[in-house]
């Protein structure tokens, strides 16, 4: 009975695969039509449509400059901002052929002139082998004939041409095909859809005009504006304030790698040095960046802007212009003064910084290079030269050894001292200028004694002076010094928002003479931006603070001029002196004296000014190691200044530095004292005119909303 089964079972399957099987093939019959069909549309109805789209190529992204930001000083006078320039620009598409730029150049050369000095010898060999093909094939007919694995790669060919093309087919070249040269140079530059300046600097209305009218003649050439950084105060502060990359140089070669990591173009122009450097993030605009289509051929067939371009934002520096300008004149009328007195063969150079105590806003950096050409003086500027050249500062530092003194209990408030030459065993006599006797801290300062600082050293370094002996010092005083000398400001970088801050020059020895010179400011070496942040922490009661040049940034406003706050730079303190409030009182009454004592070393200048200064001078003598190499090592001395005014409050600290001044200690000059005296009166008669002039604009305000509520 099974088997019947079976068999019944078997014949009725054979009965159904053919059913089955015209069923997949009626469905792969439908499949295939439905797709032939669909076939036929696309290409019949949409084909052309979907082949445009398969001849475009990717989209490309192109970005292009914005203006920088401006620079401001306090007062929100315009020290930095942009000119405009007409410019002529060309751009290039990825398939324009060396021929088709040739073309271009041709035209535009007698349309506009450019300069050629930066065409170069393979510049014109190259140029030559593209104007020259026949003759530059003759050059190398013979390499080029072979065959086989004779043959020579083209590369090879063309560097051969190179090497074979002498001055004689250089000089082929005329007046105009260097005018192509220098045209097509540009254009060959720089990256596809992106705009390459041809001509930026003086564009003469004529040829704006002329090329204006044949731009349908001129294939990727356009009229345009560029721009270039604009100094209205000429030389002032020109060395800090820094440069900018131009847009022939684009990313500056010893800065392409650390800018190319941020995201920056190569073609793109940037900061430099000092300010324009530190703070480019901030002054760099926002490129406008636009997306372009192209076709097989490289043309451009839509575009549109994918973000605006936005000029950058504004630096408010803590900088009194009108105060540096009649700093900087200060300097000048001094130098040259002290240059027609004689005797300062060597001298060359004098700084001022001003400070506020309060907030460690820098209100003046100036410095003056001055030299003699034909009998006439001139002047340079060297701003810089305050943070990044250091020297031996001499009895201005005494401050900072008296405080050291009190926080190693070396000396106390009060202490006496018997000023009388040192006689140490191997060494000359060290002495003050002049035997004083029986002092204590504060006649001191008031009188700039040595002796008093050379025994409180002595006593730092745990030692004891007897007459004509040997005398030990502990090698740890040096490290002792150099640690609270540095919570002043002084042998450390101050924090000053700008790069390559020097430091200063760091002795190595560790003989004891060299430790009593320490302490009157005669072995390490400072910088003058260090000596106004030192006498700036005394004057403000022992407060390091940061000095700081940029007080805001702000947001452009082409409008109003100056825009919205951003940012708004806070006091930095660095560090506080572990020192009581009396001792330092007792530093600043001892600098109070120095100038309004008649015994005081300053007294002669500032003994009579009625807005209460205080400081402290200095004279150190060194050796020279300026530009002139064989005067290298010559016996010399550097006269400082520190002062800060009012003695009470202070609202202002200085730092003069003159160095080399003079090689005779008799033959010496007040410039440096005469320098901060015109200075200090200088900043309070500009205050007294601000003041005055603030007063009597809130007196016509008030008179004005009177008349108003009256009518």
């Amino acid at each position: 009975m099974r088997n019947k089964k079976n068999k019944k079972d078997a014949k009725e399957g054979r009965k159904t695969l053919p059913i089955r099987l015209n069923l997949l093939f009626l469905a792969a019959f439908i499949i295939f039509t439905g797709v032939v069909v669909r076939l036929g549309f696309v290409q019949i109805v949409n084909g052309e449509d979907y082949k445009k789209q398969a001849e475009k190529q990717e989209d490309v992204n192109v970005s292009s400059s914005a203006p920088r930001g401006k620079i401001y000083d306090r007062n929100y006078n315009t020290i930095v901002s942009n000119k405009a320039l007409n410019a002529i620009t060309y751009t290039r598409t990825s398939t324009t052929s060396q021929e088709e730029r040739l073309k271009v150049a041709s035209k535009l050369a007698d349309m506009i002139h450019v300069s050629t000095k930066k065409i170069t010898d393979r510049d014109k060999k190259d140029f030559w082998i593209l104007t020259h093909p026949n003759e530059a094939k003759k050059l190398v007919q013979k390499e080029s004939e072979l065959k086989g694995d004779d043959k020579v790669s083209d590369d090879k060919l063309y560097e051969l041409q190179l090497k074979r093309i002498t001055d004689k087919e250089l000089n082929q070249l005329t007046k105009k095909d260097l005018q192509v040269l220098a045209i097509k140079r540009q254009m060959d530059g720089g990256y596809a859809l992106t705009p390459q300046f041809i001509k930026n600097e003086d564009v003469k209305p004529s040829e704006i005009a002329y090329v204006s009218e044949h731009l349908d003649e001129l294939p990727g050439v356009d009229v345009t504006t560029d721009w270039s950084r604009s100094y209205p105060y000429k030389g002032l502060l020109r060395s800090m304030l820094g440069s900018v990359s131009s847009s022939d140089e684009g990313l500056p070669q010893s800065l392409l790698e650390h800018y190319l990591s941020l995201g920056y173009s190569r073609n793109d122009r940037v900061g430099k040095s000092y300010l324009e450097y530190q703070y480019e993030d901030v002054l760099q605009g926002q490129k406008e960046k636009e997306q372009s289509t192209t076709d097989k051929q490289g043309n451009v067939t839509s575009s549109k802007v994918l973000t605006e371009g936005k000029s950058g934002k504004d630096l408010v520096l803590t900088i009194d212009i009108q105060l540096q300008k009649a700093v900087e004149k200060i300097i000048e009328k001094n130098l040259r003064s002290a240059k027609q007195r004689g005797g300062t063969e060597l001298l060359d150079r004098a700084f001022v910084v001003m400070m506020d105590p309060r907030n460690g806003e820098v209100l003046s950096v100036a410095g003056k290079q001055i030299s003699n050409k034909n009998g006439k003086y001139k002047f340079d500027d060297y701003a810089l030269g305050t943070m990044t050249s250091s020297y031996a500062m001499g009895s201005a530092v005494k401050g900072a050894t008296v405080l050291t003194g009190y926080k190693t209990g070396a000396i106390h408030i009060g202490s006496t001292q018997y000023d009388e030459p040192l006689y140490i065993a191997q060494s000359p006599p060290k002495k003050s200028y002049q035997n004083m006797g029986l002092i204590n801290d504060l006649t001191a300062l008031e009188r700039s004694s040595n002796v008093y600082m050379f025994k409180t050293a002595i006593a730092i370094g745990k030692s004891e002076y007897r007459k004509n002996q040997a005398l030990p010092i502990d090698p740890k005083a040096f490290d002792t010094f150099r640690y609270n000398f540095s919570k002043f400001g002084l042998g450390v970088k101050t924090g000053i928002d700008l790069p390559n801050e020097a430091t200063g020059y760091r002795g190595t020895s560790t003989q004891s003479g060299l430790l009593l010179d320490y302490a009157i400011g005669q072995y390490d070496t400072f910088t003058p931006l260090q000596m106004a942040q030192y006498v700036s922490t005394i004057a403000n009661g022992g407060y390091r603070l940061r000095p700081q040049l940029v007080k805001e940034v702000r947001e452009p406003d082409p409008q109003r001029g100056i825009g919205a706050v951003t940012e708004s730079v806070k006091p930095d303190v660095l560090n506080k002196l572990d020192m009581t409030s009396d001792e330092i009182k007792r530093v600043q009454q001892g600098f109070k004296l120095v100038m309004q004592n008649p015994r005081g070393t300053a007294y002669s200048n500032f003994g009579n000014k009625k807005y209460n200064p205080a400081g402290k001078t200095g004279t150190a003598q060194s050796f020279y190691d300026g530009p002139i190499k064989s005067k290298r090592g010559t016996p010399t001395y550097n006269t400082t200044l520190v002062a800060y005014a009012p003695a009470d409050n202070p609202e202002v600290a200085i730092s003069v530095v003159v160095p080399w001044v003079y090689q005779d200690y008799n033959q010496r000059y007040p410039i440096t004292n005469d320098i901060g005296e015109q200075v200090l009166d200088k900043y309070f008669e500009l205050k007294s005119k601000q003041e005055s002039n603030d007063t009597q604009a809130k007196n016509k305000n008030k008179i004005e909303n009177e008349a108003e509520t009256n009518n």
